[in-house]
């Protein structure tokens, strides 16, 4: 009779690994997941395109969404093909512009703090805190940004009201 012991082990092992990698990026936040999207690249090549698609969205965002500095981030790093997936803001950088220039004339205290970024293959994704004011609750919300060739292509995004009160102790962000 054989022992079920080495096959215990490895059952155990592959139920763990994904937990324990779990807690170790929920640990770091900033960690910046990557992963190889087309397996001709080097694995090294697809990690620094990832981290220089970051540097480009994170930059982006707190130009336009904490120095409010609309069109001179947008020019520098929206593409001339600007596809928006939020139903709210229609495609096209002149567009985008015109939104949130309008926008933080508006609403001049509004913010948003990025929590949590991360990139992967062509795709940045950013966990937010928007607040239109330091007494509003806010938004939490997550941004997809596609980039391409050092330009934003592509925006989705999803948001949730921060509530009052909550079922839990857990934070949004």
């Amino acid at each position: 009779m054989r022992s079920a012991t080495p096959r215990k082990f490895i059952v155990l092992s592959l139920t763990l690994s994904p937990i324990i990698f779990l807690t170790a990026c929920a640990q770091n936040p900033s960690h910046v997941a990557t992963t190889t999207m087309n397996n001709t690249l080097p694995a090294n090549s697809t990690t620094q395109q990832a981290q220089q698609n970051k540097a480009i969205v994170t930059d982006f965002y707190e130009g336009v969404f904490q120095k409010h500095q609309v069109k001179t981030y947008a020019d520098r790093y929206i593409g001339d093909r600007y596809i928006q997936h939020n139903p709210r803001v229609p495609d096209g950088k002149a567009p985008f512009v015109n939104h949130f220039t309008q926008y933080f004339q508006n609403n001049p205290e509004a913010r948003s703090v990025i929590k949590r970024a991360v990139a992967e293959g062509n795709l940045v994704f950013l966990h937010v805190h928007s607040a239109q004011n330091p007494h509003d609750r806010g938004v939490a919300i997550v941004d997809i940004f596609r980039v391409e060739n050092g330009k934003i292509l592509e925006h989705w995004d999803v948001q949730q009201a921060v509530p009052e009160s909550s079922a839990n102790s857990n934070t949004m962000f």
